[in-house]
């Protein structure tokens, strides 16, 4: 299929805000669209309270336009600019679904190349796990993931502000131990002092994906990888991961 021309409204090497549809909802969210003919595509997947405006990833969006590969980051829905509750609408499958869809209307409205990257810090980092199924990603990287539900309520029910509600509904459980098989082509980064997310949870993942993969620790490395040094590695890694997305033709699989 032939794909739609790229958007007169967007202008190359600019940000440039979209809003696209998922489950009925209206989702918003920055486009990076560097100045190259065809360019290939990453998707960046927000934490739980966070929003496609977090300063990583609106970094990391620009470092990979410089580098000739477009980049999207979007508000989930009940977040940021997008439309819904928090509290009602917020679950691994919605997310999954925003994911799934941004990344649909975007090679339909636009003449992208056909290797995807995906990119989710936190519970996005979860839900780039949970959509790879159905995008097939050539690379990917995940950021302080969280593999399944239960085992951060049990490691986290004695420090009670680190446990929020929303972990116990049960629309919100997940386990995706299962489902890691089929993945490749992941880097897995975590803190080694995460407070929030336990450091076996990247090393879980990291055993179940396939090759070529990659692991990295962060020294003293918290959640949000709150200092500057610690963000800094995580882009540089980050970047050199993607890399062969702004390499590789826009037509290889």
């Amino acid at each position: 299929m032939k794909k739609a021309s790229q958007q007169p409204n967007v202008d190359p090497g600019k940000e440039t805000q979209l809003a696209f549809a998922s489950d009925g909802y209206r989702l918003q969210g920055t486009l990076h669209l560097p100045d190259v003919p065809h360019p290939n595509l990453i998707v960046g997947s927000h934490g739980l309270y966070s929003s496609g405006d977090s300063p990583k990833q609106a970094e990391l969006a620009r470092c990979c336009c410089q580098m000739g590969v477009a980049y999207f980051r979007f508000d989930h829905r009940g977040c940021g600019h997008s439309e819904g509750r928090f509290e009602s609408v917020t679950s691994l499958a919605g997310r999954r679904n925003d994911l799934v869809d941004a990344v649909t209307y975007l090679r339909t409205k636009f003449n992208l190349g056909s290797v995807l990257g995906l990119f989710g810090s936190s519970l996005g980092g979860t839900t780039c796990l949970a959509a790879a199924g159905t995008l097939t990603p050539f690379r990917m990287v995940t950021l302080a993931a969280p593999v399944d539900s239960r085992s951060i309520l049990t490691t986290n029910e004695k420090h009670e502000p680190l446990v929020e509600p929303l972990f116990f509904k049960d629309a919100f459980q997940f386990d995706l131990r299962q489902d890691l098989g089929a993945i490749t082509g992941l880097l897995v980064i975590h803190g080694d002092a995460d407070e929030i997310i336990p450091p076996p949870h990247a090393e879980v993942i990291f055993k179940r994906v396939r090759d070529p993969k990659k692991l990295l620790f962060v020294s003293g490395g918290d959640h949000r990888l709150s200092r500057r040094d610690h963000q800094q590695r995580f882009i540089r890694e980050t970047l050199d991961w993607f890399k062969p997305l702004a390499k590789r033709p826009s037509d290889e699989r």
